[in-house]
Parts: C-alpha cells; sequence; structure tokens
C-alpha cells in the first residue's frame, strides 16, 4: 500500500463512521442520504490527504488529524453541492453522477450543504486532540472557508459572468475559491502536529502553489478536457462567458503558469529534506492531472 493509498483508507473509513446511513423510520433519512450521496462519491479527497501529509510532515501521527481532513472534505463538498444550484453555477454533473439537487431536489441539497459545514465543526470541536489545536483548527477553518476565504471566492465568480476580470482579480478569486480551502488543509495538519510558525507559513506557501497549479489546470481542462475524464461538465467558463487563465493568456501561457505555481510548492518545502518527497510528488502529479 503507497502513502496516498494509506491516508484513502484512514480518510473513507472515518466518514463513513461519521456519516451512518439513517434508518428507514429516521424523519431525517432523505436529508442525510442526500449528505452520504456527495460526501462519499469518491473524489480525489486532495484536501484531507493534504492535512493528513502534513501532520505527518511535522512529525506528528496522520491518523490523529483524520478528523480534521474529514472536516475539510465536508466543507469542501458542501461547496460543491451548492455550487452546482441552480442560483450558482446551474449544473448537472459532478464526479460523474448527476449533481446534488438533480437527485434530491432544490431544498434538500440546500440542507445537505447546510449539514455538511455544521457537521466539520463539529468533528474539529470534538478531535481527539488538545483543546488548544481544536480551537486553532476550528479558527483556521472558519477563516478560510468564509468571507474572507472561499465563499469570498465564489462571490468574485458568481459576479465575474459577462465581465472584463483582471489577471489581479482573477488571482483574488481563485485565492479565495481554490486555494483558501487547499491552505486550511495544510494548516491544519501543521497545528495537529503541534508544528511552529515558521512550518505554518511554508505550508501557506505550499498551498498557494499547488492550489493556483490545480485552478489554472482546471481551466485548461475545461478547455481541452473531456466530460467523461473529468466527471463533470467542460467548457463551463466560456459557455457563462467567465474569463479565466485561458482565455487571458492562453492555453501555453497557462500551462506555464501551472508549471511555476508548482515550482514555487515544491521550493517551499526544501527546508524539510526526503521528509517532504511524499507532498512534491504530489504537486507534481497534480500539474499533470488529466481530471
Amino acid at each position: 500500500m503507497n502513502k496516498t493509498e494509506e491516508f484513502m483508507m484512514y480518510i473513507e473509513e472515518a466518514i463513513a463512521k461519521h456519516l451512518p446511513r439513517a434508518q428507514e423510520t429516521d424523519p431525517r433519512q432523505a436529508l442525510i442520504t442526500s449528505m452520504r450521496y456527495s460526501l462519499l462519491n469518491s473524489g480525489k479527497r486532495i484536501r484531507p490527504i493534504l492535512t493528513l501529509a502534513f501532520c505527518e510532515l511535522c512529525d506528528g501521527d496522520a491518523q490523529s488529524a483524520v478528523d480534521f481532513a474529514c472536516a475539510i472534505e465536508m466543507v469542501h463538498t458542501y461547496s460543491l453541492i451548492h455550487d452546482d444550484l441552480p442560483c450558482m453555477d446551474n449544473d448537472v454533473l459532478r464526479r460523474g453522477k448527476a449533481c446534488n439537487h438533480i437527485v434530491y431536489g432544490e431544498a434538500i441539497a440546500l440542507l445537505a450543504g447546510d449539514a455538511l459545514l455544521t457537521k466539520a465543526f463539529e468533528l474539529v470541536m470534538s478531535a481527539n486532540l488538545s483543546a488548544e489545536k481544536r480551537v486553532a483548527a476550528a479558527e483556521i477553518l472558519a477563516r478560510f472557508s468564509g468571507a474572507a476565504g472561499m465563499i469570498g471566492g465564489q462571490c468574485i465568480d458568481l459576479q465575474s459572468s459577462q465581465q472584463e476580470l483582471t489577471m489581479e482579480t482573477l488571482k483574488q478569486m481563485d485565492m479565495g475559491k481554490t486555494v483558501a480551502l487547499i491552505s486550511a488543509a495544510c494548516q491544519m495538519g501543521c497545528v495537529a502536529a503541534g508544528a511552529d510558525e515558521t512550518v505554518q507559513k511554508a505550508a501557506l506557501a505550499y498551498a498557494e502553489g499547488i492550489g493556483m497549479a490545480f485552478q489554472i489546470q482546471d481551466d485548461i481542462l475545461d478547455v481541452i478536457g473531456s466530460k467523461e475524464e473529468l466527471g463533470k461538465s467542460v467548457g463551463a467558463d466560456q459557455a457563462n462567458q467567465k474569463k479565466n487563465y485561458v482565455s487571458l493568456l492562453g492555453l501555453e501561457q497557462a500551462k506555464a503558469l501551472v508549471k511555476s505555481y508548482t515550482e514555487q510548492a515544491i521550493h517551499a518545502l526544501n527546508f524539510a529534506g526526503e521528509k517532504a518527497n511524499y507532498l512534491k510528488e504530489l504537486a507534481e502529479n497534480l500539474s499533470k492531472r488529466r481530471h
């Protein structure tokens, strides 16, 4: 079993434990089934993997951070459910399956997202770690997922349709929409291991590099990828007349930016020597992904 498989095993077991099936007689069955539908729909689990990997990098026990990792994945999944709603991106396909609201209706999908967000903070605050670590992780998750982070980035994204977008605003959007939760994932792993402020700053630099590279590669795949490979609709930005790195810079310059941000991520972890090899390889692999 390689490192990614090991981390995935920890994550999937914990997620299934924290969100068991509802009894048929439970009046909340539709809600819980809807939550499970999206959360257990085997995404790449990049964010929770980063939490476990940074905990291990900082000489912590990866399994001690698994509740933090699950919390990150719950926040990410809630954001996807809401992002796909008709009032947002109005999408129909996510991770190769019909979007949550297509299956369960808009009202239940909205509540499923709300419930996953709330459950995430319950997990952080009940994790088997010190009160100091739990509070620090909760603050990080709240800050990076809120108006100054992911939700703020989504707001800019919604307002960018049919508007001229500068490179500066585009980066601000992606630092919120994509990089923020990745930053939270990395930092929460550091917190679980009790890492110092210097390491947390390095984690932020890595997160910016890997997050921006991931988003720009997403923009590239939205142009050259296929629905079958990606498991979601392609050409969405063009259809919605939204600017992205490909439309602003062209395909080749966008690819060069992916390379540059990936190098930033790798360089940020040079201080850790061979201990950082897994995270460096992860950055390289994500920069070349096709889905």
